[in-house]
């Protein structure tokens, strides 16, 4: 036979040690990372985040020219779209 030992300490009661199993439960179930890990994730990602918005150059418009006049027999509904996108600059 084997015997079975579990400690428990005088301070916590029956509903604070439910509560406490719970949560990990929980917490193993949905895989969730604790709050201070998520939060120091999104300060490192946000010092090290790159500019939203670059604006495009002439240069990038002419590639988007060419490539439209590339395209324009096999698909000019593409071609078309292209010089649209080029034009919005």
């Amino acid at each position: 036979m084997s015997t079975f030992t579990n400690t428990y300490s005088n301070n916590d009661n029956y509903f604070s040690n439910l509560g406490h199993a719970t949560r990990a439960f929980l917490g193993a179930l949905l895989a969730s990372k604790p709050y201070s890990e998520l939060a120091q994730k999104e300060v490192i990602a946000a010092s090290t985040e790159e500019p939203r918005y670059v604006r495009p150059s002439k240069r990038d418009f002419a590639l988007l020219n060419s490539e439209a006049n590339r395209y324009e027999k096999l698909m000019p509904n593409l071609a078309a779209e292209l010089r649209f996108l080029a034009s919005r600059g």
